[in-house]
């Protein structure tokens, strides 16, 4: 895998995890990202649109930095990185997803929900976790428990899943947080009904609420 660090890939700490149904959508998109103050998004593959909506974004917005989610298995690895991806998501870890990383030089997040995974992944090399679904696995709570025991490694979390703006200061609280992903700031339905004006808002609504939490 690459050596980019991924505890600076979005130095606003958010990640905004998108679902596009139509690639037309992608580079406005990003584009109202990038107005808000965050320059970075993960796009899941949950959608047959989601490949060409990455290399539509690399081609207009080198700068910005796209990933790829939802990866299942080694050739959705291959095509995310293929496509240009900065950085790669997975809901899950295992040996395949992280070789064809490291295969294919694309930095990579995979997903976990046990200190059991967590060990497993940093035995393969991996320090930072995706922590999926985060709501559903008791938060910041679950995190914080986490945190005792894994003390004495490099592991840090990404925690997705059931966040909104309003439980944000709770999961940047805590010290092995690096980033929180999130649909919040740009929803399915706002891109599908084309509000990038609101998604601006969003993002820079997101943004400002950190830089509080960070002047605190």
């Amino acid at each position: 895998m690459s050596s980019i660090d991924l505890t600076r890939l979005s130095p606003s700490r958010l990640i905004p995890v998108i679902e596009i149904s139509d690639v037309a959508a992608a580079v406005p998109l990003a584009e109202a990202l990038t107005e808000g103050g965050i320059p970075v998004a993960e796009i899941t593959l949950r959608t047959p649109q989601a490949v060409e909506s990455i290399e539509r974004i690399r081609a207009a917005l080198p700068d910005f930095r796209v990933g790829a989610g939802s990866l299942l298995n080694a050739a959705q690895v291959r095509r995310a990185a293929d496509a240009g991806a900065s950085f790669g998501v997975s809901p899950g870890l295992t040996p395949q997803l992280i070789e064809a990383a490291r295969a294919s030089d694309l930095p990579f997040i995979p997903g976990i929900a046990t200190i059991g995974e967590v060990l497993q992944g940093l035995e393969l090399g991996v320090e930072r976790f995706k922590f999926f679904p985060a709501g559903n696995l008791g938060g910041v709570a679950t995190l914080k428990a986490f945190a005792a025991p894994l003390a004495q490694t490099s592991a840090a979390f990404m925690p997705t899943g059931g966040i909104t703006l309003d439980t944000l200061a709770d999961y940047l609280a805590v010290p092995q947080v690096f980033a929180v992903g999130g649909s919040w700031i740009a929803t399915r339905d706002q891109i599908a009904a084309g509000d990038f004006a609101g998604i601006t808002e969003r993002a820079a609504q997101a943004v400002s609420h950190v830089a509080r939490l960070a002047a605190a």
